[in-house]
């Protein structure tokens, strides 16, 4: 990936801020895992290296020879192998972090909670930070935040981009389908980040930039594209859709936020994570449920906004008791954090009214035809329904409800109770 070329685009960008990010090198091809040790030594990476990975993870790299093209290279590994990654929670950061403390750089062999408790120990201890992939499944790989679980609540704590991004597509092809369609899954969801982006710039004038989000719209399309790939082992699929998830997170950084890849369907999901974290259970895989929270606001946020020609909203004025009783105890501190101010103080309603015409064309000409979506989604391998992610309508309910209190963003679905409109009546 040419990111100097890429950088070189955004010189002198019309939203005004000098864009710019820390990942120096993105290799992705085939059979790359026997050149890895050399990619390494070429970036100037450091020679001491804590590995991290989990059975699975370390079991297919070492298929290619990861660790011996390493060693060819002159690199000392300090390793640490997980049985079975599925939670980045801050105890797991903590034992990296002790790990690290003997070695000068980490490579985190594997994708989503991996790459996130390295991502956070890395910037914690000073170290540089490389990312070999093994599957396509989630857009964190160049992102600058990490999600990490805290009494059972997701934060997102801001760290460094990796300093390399390794990927061989030989690998990649022949990661579980699942795992590849949590991938398409996590870039279906750009459409609703994009457009909750653009309407928070509307309403409050928050930061946008139309360069960065055509990035991250361009990566969503190379997915689409290749929609029915996904499920084959394809080399090129494989590629181009681990292309797609490395642009979506360097938009992130390009941006300094996460809005150019997450909207509402991200929180709704983070909400569902932390729900069942709380309770023992596994939540699924990140693209899976955020695929299916998706594929249902878009089909709720096209409902109303053609059948709700009208509105007449007033100050957002919660029940807060109501509210708190739906966050454990652990979670309430930051709930409450979040919301103190609340990110509707700053909207005004005679301006949310006057723009609604605007939001409601937004909505209709930028979210896609769901049931083209759903099309799409089936074919690539991906969840679309509640209960292939073991979710009752229930606690979607629920989730639907109070999942916007967890961040201070404005979302549409943030603003519906100003509205006056209840979302149960317009899902389906």
């Amino acid at each position: 990936m040419d990111l100097k070329k890429l950088l070189k685009s955004l010189e002198n960008c019309p939203c005004g801020r000098l864009h710019t990010f820390d990942t120096k090198v993105v290799e992705i091809y085939s059979g790359l895992t026997k050149d890895a040790g050399k990619i390494l030594a070429k970036a100037g990476f450091p020679k001491k290296l804590l590995l991290v990975a989990d059975d699975n993870t370390f079991g297919v790299s070492e298929k290619e020879g990861l660790t011996k093209s390493l060693c060819r290279s002159g690199y000392e590994l300090k390793k640490l192998i997980y049985k079975n990654m599925k939670y980045a929670r801050v105890e797991q950061v903590r034992e990296v972090e002790a790990l690290a403390s003997d070695v000068d750089g980490i490579i985190s062999v594997g994708t989503g909670s991996l790459n996130d408790i390295c991502r956070v120990a890395s910037f914690e201890k000073d170290l540089p930070f490389c990312i070999f992939a093994t599957a396509p499944s989630m857009d964190g790989f160049a992102s600058d935040t990490a999600p990490i679980i805290s009494n059972n609540f997701k934060e997102s704590w801001k760290v460094r981009q990796p300093a390399v991004i390794l990927a061989d597509t030989k690998i990649l092809a022949k990661a579980p389908v699942e795992l590849k369609a949590a991938g398409y899954g996590d870039m279906v969801a750009k459409y609703l980040g994009i457009l909750e982006w653009r309407i928070a710039h509307l309403l409050i004038d928050e930061y946008y930039c139309e360069n960065v989000a055509q990035i991250t719209l361009g990566a969503l399309q190379k997915c689409i594209d290749l929609t029915d790939m996904v499920t084959k082992d394809s080399e090129e699929a494989a590629g181009a859709i681990m292309e797609a998830l490395v642009l979506s997170g360097l938009a992130m950084k390009l941006a300094l936020s996460s809005r150019p890849a997450s909207g509402a369907e991200h929180v709704v999901s983070h909400y569902l994570e932390c729900y069942k974290v709380a309770r023992g259970i596994w939540p699924e895989f990140h693209g899976k449920k955020v695929g299916v929270a998706t594929l249902k606001l878009c089909r709720l946020y096209r409902n109303i906004a053609q059948n709700v020609t009208e509105i007449h909203p007033r100050k957002d004025d919660p029940d807060w008791d109501e509210i708190y009783t739906h966050f454990t105890p652990d979670q309430l501190p930051d709930v409450k954090k979040l919301n103190n101010p609340s990110i509707t103080d700053k909207v005004d309603p005679e301006h949310l009214r006057a723009c609604w015409p605007q939001i409601r064309k937004m909505i209709l000409e930028q979210v896609p035809d769901p049931d083209v979506l759903e099309d799409e989604m089936k074919r690539a391998g991906c969840a679309t329904t509640l209960e292939e992610v073991h979710v009752s309508p229930e606690l979607y309910e629920e989730a639907l409800r109070y999942h916007a209190y967890m961040r201070y963003r404005i979302l549409i679905t943030r603003l519906l109770p100003m509205m006056g409109i209840d979302p149960m009546k317009y899902d389906c």
